[in-house]
């Protein structure tokens, strides 16, 4: 098997470099963080600028925690601009590598496979991954960083770890050099995968490095984490078996569709029903425009602190398999009353449609009318259609006009965040 080289590109602090550019502002230098000031105090920035990182103001921060002597812009999230820029990057990945090379990992990083690229280009690694990140910021003006490794793995970690401090903002790892370099480096928390819990229960059993863990007995691994510790050994020793070729040919045993919010105040357990319903109904639309079915549903219920009640959880079969929102909202309803917990306000809420499948396998029964349930798929497909060209306030229900209903709010936004 012909030995891979793989390119991890991530963009520096995309979200506020973005704000920076639209404001013909320099991203590295910039006092800027990325948050709604219509929120509290207590909102998390959703970026901030190198310039910000470099005076101690850690990412994901709070606004509260930012040091009252810095001076700094605080730009609203404008989220489909991000996206389009975004989807403005990939397309330059696209003038150098093939799709079927590139894994895009989340909004701001992407890995590539360029092995049977370098031989046409006549450039090494590093050459290619300077001759793209180049392309980013001239066309764009943000900065990217790099990361090779002879897999996926190594990839990430030079990327996370070695690029940060190279002066052409690029890492490079083999399996000889990730032991040469990174054995012996602390926090464990900066390697891919290994979190504070994970970090913690390692210490706990002697140890502290990767060293430590790649000179382990596997089974110690095996039993503090189960298969994980297998993968954790395997990365110990900068081994990684996936392939770009596994990630693209992967097919989940399982689809679901899920949507989830965090209530702006905690809502009584009279008030959430209504927002159980009304993402109930999105759902279903979500499910008619995809051409699937689902036979069963789940919802998962995060209290306020201050009460103490635990999160409450369970799911509920439906009769069929179906995309009504008729049925599913019914279903969705009856499951909340079951699980909920009144004493409790009412802090986040998830639904999960579970088992989703082809709309080939919508089924009837003898106490469903078929031609009831066409008529409302009919129906629901001319909403979609409404909703595409005017805008999905263009056509609401009822029960999201009332000052409890969060629809209306929702379809303005991206992710919870404004467009």
């Amino acid at each position: 098997m012909t030995n891979r080289i793989y390119v991890c590109i991530d963009l520096k602090s995309f979200y506020a470099s973005v704000e920076c550019v639209a404001r013909n502002l320099n991203p590295l230098t910039t006092n800027l963080v990325v948050a709604d000031p219509e929120r509290t105090e207590k909102t998390i920035c959703l970026a901030v600028s190198p310039s910000m990182k470099a005076q101690g103001v850690h990412n994901r921060c709070r606004v509260f925690e930012i040091p009252p002597d810095i001076d700094y812009i605080m730009a609203v999230p404008r989220m489909q601009l991000y996206i389009d820029t975004s989807a403005d990057i990939y397309a330059i990945y696209l003038k150098y590598i093939a799709k079927e090379d590139i894994f895009v990992y989340s909004i701001d990083e992407a890995f590539m496979d360029v092995t049977d690229y370098l031989e046409m280009y006549q450039m090494t690694a590093r050459e290619l991954a300077l001759t793209i990140m180049a392309d980013i910021l001239e066309t764009t003006g943000i900065t990217a960083t790099g990361g090779i490794g002879t897999n996926l793995y190594l990839a990430k970690i030079s990327l996370d770890i070695l690029a940060k401090h190279a002066r052409d903002n690029i890492g490079e790892l083999n399996e000889e050099s990730f032991k040469q370099e990174l054995w012996n480096h602390q926090p464990l928390t900066d390697f891919w995968r290994i979190g504070p819990g994970t970090a913690k229960r390692l210490m706990s059993s002697g140890m502290y490095t990767m060293g430590d863990i790649a000179k382990a007995d596997p089974k110690t691994l095996r039993s503090l984490f189960g298969i994980d510790g297998e993968l954790i050994y395997d990365h110990a020793w900068g081994r990684e078996t996936t392939t770009m070729h596994d990630i693209k040919s992967y097919k989940p045993k399982n689809n679901s569709l899920t949507s989830g919010q965090v209530l702006a105040s905690e809502y009584s357990a009279e008030d959430a029903e209504l927002i159980i319903k009304e993402m109930t109904d999105l759902l279903c639309l979500d499910l008619v425009d995809k051409g699937l079915v689902t036979e069963s549903l789940t919802i998962y219920i995060q209290y306020g602190n201050r009460y103490g009640v635990p999160a409450s959880n369970g799911s509920i079969r439906t009769p069929i398999a179906t995309s009504s929102s008729r049925i599913l909202v019914e279903y969705a309803a009856k499951l909340y009353k079951q699980i909920v917990r009144p004493e409790g306000g009412i802090k986040r809420i998830n639904i999960s449609f579970n088992n989703v499948s082809d709309e080939a396998y919508t089924q009837y029964n003898l106490f469903i009318d078929p031609v009831e349930l066409e008529r409302e798929n009919r129906m629901q497909k001319a909403m979609i259609d409404i909703k595409g060209k005017y805008g999905k306030n263009a056509i609401v229900k009822g029960m999201n006009l009332d000052k409890k209903g969060t629809t209306m709010e929702r379809n303005e936004q991206i992710g919870g965040h404004r467009k």
